[in-house]
């Protein structure tokens, strides 16, 4: 239910809510990705926001702020820095920044400690940090860090601020009560209903062609339409099955002991259907199966006494007992196609079986096998073979080796891509669809920085890998004028029709709250426009559609009974004119499973919002400080310069 209401505050992009979330009470290698680690400590970089002494650097920001990008461009591809900026994600990660630094700095205030113990049992649950055993690998850990651009001073530090905010925030964000009356509230808002009058107002078109000087002129205003975004062009090399099938041919020798080793699979064997029934008094299972066997059906005769049957199918002895016992397993192998077996004692219980059929599995020769076996050895000697090949390119990369040199230590073909935009198409051929195969290439070349240690990512589950270096990055480029000059026409002439519609409908708005009616006012005004339409709904419709805010009902419950506004229409085509006629206030008293529900949803939500609040005061407290010159030209670098 409190999904409606964030929708409103949040409803330009969905992307905002996960921006707006404390998300510093997560620990940043959480799921074993180090790439949303930042060192937040102020070691390099210009200030953009300090705290008890300590800062927030300009670095720490952009590097935080493209990997929020990425992350976020797995569900919207087509977002950009422009639209990550003007939708608040980078003050989003200052706040966060901001936020984690007071609570770090108001901790140690009060004479709290995080110990290098408790740092080092966090990096050893990180799985990224697992050496070929399973456990913590120091290598993997420095190899890993070093790659991006980390120390280990840097990463203790980072966990050790997290861990101090997990202190102190992690109590109230377990809060979940609200009052009854709250949530009483909240549901009969939900209730609301009100109904009106809505009327469109088509765009208008201009008469005249715009000139060379206006078109100038919204070129110039509008410069960031015509800008293409920033574009990366990478170095790569793939390893797959391909460049180790030489290698990977099992002998004969090896053939025969998969074989030999698998003897009990390809062995013959019997495999039967059962039909089991577990039954926890060994009594009661003694009368079931005296029932069964008198020739009642062991599904029915289970029912009866309100117990479930369950059949296995397909299944050899082994198998039987690792799924019940041994004792049980042994027992159905020795019983006949038909017979009722036990009761005998399982893992719990006493268990009544039948055994529906018997299949006699002949087996497999070497000969007949061997097809099966070579593809099986081909494919662990294949993914053996690329591990060592990837682990040869991890160690060079750990040692700060170029690209170049690996390609050549590993005989592998580098290739290098065109100037690729983030969602992996070439703007100079618009016509291409992105290649799949590279979407891990791109995502590692967009994560990286200018002068980064190359990286390896997974191309697939066969061990398949790549190693990817950022080779340059080409900075947003506005198109020329003569180029864009169609599309800048076009744009301008579009937002000329669309003043002229906003100008008539703030006419009628002025007329209906003159003491017009609105049909009067539209028949009026001239304007070739469809008939006013009515409008009803309750509040919960404004997300009816999937939790999609819909902008119309949203600003019919933003008004007061008796008024008009105007409003953009939310397919492009005009504006609208919405007149509130009347409005019928909710009351959930009488449905007690939507009170429950609102109530459910706001303390799922109450405990993060608490913890906000208590972040905000602690910065307040602690005398965080703001540098609002710092950012905006940081925002300004995000944007190659050429951002609004």
């Amino acid at each position: 239910m409190l999904t409606f209401f964030r929708g409103i505050i949040h409803s330009k992009v969905g992307m905002i809510v996960t921006f707006g979330v404390l998300i510093v009470i997560a620990l940043a290698f959480a799921a074993g990705d180090v790439t949303g680690l930042a060192s937040s400590t102020g070691l390099v970089g210009h200030p953009i926001a300090s705290v008890g002494g300590q800062s927030v650097t300009a670095a720490d920001i952009r590097q935080q702020a493209r990997d929020e990008l990425t992350q976020a461009r797995q569900e919207q591809p087509t977002l950009d820095m422009a639209q990550f900026v003007q939708l608040g994600g980078v003050d989003a990660v200052i706040n966060r920044n901001v936020s984690a630094l007071a609570l770090e700095t108001f901790g140690r205030d009060e004479g709290m400690r995080v110990s290098r113990a408790l740092i080092g049992s966090e990096l050893k649950a990180i799985p990224a940090f697992a050496g070929a055993t399973g456990q913590f690998d120091q290598q993997a850990y420095e190899r890993l860090i070093a790659q991006r651009g980390f120390t280990d001073a840097q990463v203790q530090a980072q966990f050790a601020r997290q861990i101090m905010v997990q202190f102190l925030t992690q109590p109230t964000i377990g809060a979940h009560q609200v009052p009854q009356q709250v949530a009483l509230n909240y549901a009969s808002l939900l209730l609301e209903r009100r109904t009106g009058q809505v009327a469109l107002v088509p765009a208008l078109p201009a008469t005249t062609p715009p000139n060379d000087a206006e078109v100038q002129q919204w070129y110039q205003r509008n410069i960031a339409r015509y800008t293409t975004p920033e574009r990366r062009v990478i170095r790569y090399a793939s390893v797959g099955p391909a460049q180790v099938a030489a290698q990977v041919n099992p002998t004969d020798a090896e053939v025969q002991k998969a074989y030999a080793d698998a003897k009990a699979t390809y062995a013959p064997k019997q495999l039967r259907d059962v039909t089991l029934v577990t039954v926890l008094d060994e009594k009661a299972a003694g009368a079931l199966a005296a029932k069964v066997k008198a020739g009642t059906p062991l599904p029915a005769a289970a029912r009866a006494a309100g117990l479930e049957a369950r059949t296995i199918t397909g299944v050899e002895q082994s198998a039987l007992a690792a799924q019940t016992s041994p004792a049980l397993a042994q027992a159905v192998a020795a019983a006949a196609s038909g017979a009722v077996v036990g009761p005998v004692r399982g893992a719990i219980g006493f268990v009544v079986a039948r055994v529906d059929k018997v299949t006699a599995d002949p087996g497999k020769t070497l000969a007949q096998a061997r097809d099966e076996i070579v593809a099986q050895l081909r494919a662990s000697k294949t993914k053996e073979a690329i591990g060592a090949i990837r682990d040869k390119v991890d160690d060079a990369l750990g040692e700060n080796a170029n690209i170049a040199e690996v390609v050549a230590d590993q005989k592998l073909a580098a290739q290098t891509t065109p100037a690729l935009l983030q969602d992996g198409t070439n703007p100079d051929q618009p016509q291409a669809a992105a290649d799949p195969k590279l979407t891990p290439v791109v995502a590692a070349a967009f994560a990286a920085e200018e002068g980064d240690t190359p990286t390896t990512v997974n191309l697939g589950e066969d061990g398949s890998f790549a190693v990817v270096a950022l080779d340059r990055v080409i900075r947003p480029t506005p198109l020329p004028l003569t180029a864009a000059r169609a599309r800048v026409v076009a744009d301008l002439t579009a937002d000329r029709a669309a003043q002229a519609a906003q100008q008539a409908a703030n006419a009628l708005v002025a007329k209906v709250k003159g003491g017009a009616a609105l049909p009067a006012a539209l028949a009026a005004s001239g304007v070739k426009a469809p008939p006013v339409q009515p409008i009803s709904a309750s509040r919960g419709d404004i997300t009816a559609n999937r939790g999609q805010v819909n902008p119309v009902l949203a600003a019919l419950f933003n008004m007061p009974a008796g008024t008009a506004r105007a409003i953009p229409s939310p397919d492009g085509k005009g504006w609208l004119v919405l007149k509130l006629d009347q409005v019928v206030r909710g009351d959930a008293s009488k449905q007690p499973p939507l009170i429950q529900a609102t109530r459910a949803d706001l303390g799922r939500a109450v405990g993060p919002e608490y913890a906000q609040q208590f972040a905000n005061a602690v910065a307040k407290v602690q005398g965080a400080k703001r540098h609002d010159d710092a950012i905006a030209q940081l925002k300004k670098d995000l944007l190659g310069g050429g951002g609004q």
